[in-house]
């Protein structure tokens, strides 16, 4: 394999951080999630960054960070769902590594994180919102981060894998994809 660096890429609760350390184990590589890193440089949740210092603040250090890992060699690197959401980031991504969307259907997502409450962007303001609106919401930032998703050089539609087995799947139909294209 010649790629160097994976960036996991695809809306928040699309497998990326699940995914990207089997992946990472799978090839002997490094794992990164930006968010965590982010998380433990800044010592507190993403949501709490969100609260405190606001989204464009956590959107420059998170692109400062990628930048930092965008250096590491042999290394998995599974993004915030709105990271590519900026052409500096996908430049970064496609100079340095293979882009791989792991995407998943409105519903699918909504089944993932209707119970979540640890996502700054969609935390309804009430549990009476907690249904349609999360789905509306859902369905309005995927459309509006789509086509910086598509822009990934593999694209996974992580929906048609069976439960049970859709991680070891995945990694597997990731490294297969990337050997095809090297």
């Amino acid at each position: 394999m010649t790629t160097k660096i994976i960036y996991l890429n695809g809306f928040m609760a699309s497998g990326k951080s699940t995914i990207g350390p089997i992946l990472a184990n799978t090839l002997g590589w490094d794992f990164y999630d930006l968010d965590k890193v982010i998380e433990h440089e800044h010592g507190k949740s993403v949501s709490k960054i969100f609260e405190e210092k606001g989204e464009k603040y956590f959107r420059e250090k998170e692109t400062e960070m990628l930048c930092k890992l965008s250096q590491k060699l042999r290394s998995v690197i599974s993004l915030g769902g709105g990271t590519a959401s900026s052409n500096n980031n996908l430049d970064v991504m496609k100079k340095t590594g293979k882009i791989i969307y792991l995407k998943a259907s409105p519903e699918a997502l909504f089944q993932r994180l209707r119970f979540k409450n640890d996502r700054p962007l969609l935390n309804p303001d009430s549990e009476d919102e907690a249904g349609a609106k999360l789905k509306l919401r859902i369905e309005e930032l995927l459309n509006k981060r789509a086509p910086y998703y598509e822009q990934a050089d593999i694209i996974i539609d992580t929906d048609q894998y069976p439960l049970g087995k859709t991680v070891d799947l995945i990694a597997k139909q990731i490294i297969k994809r990337i050997n095809e294209e090297n």
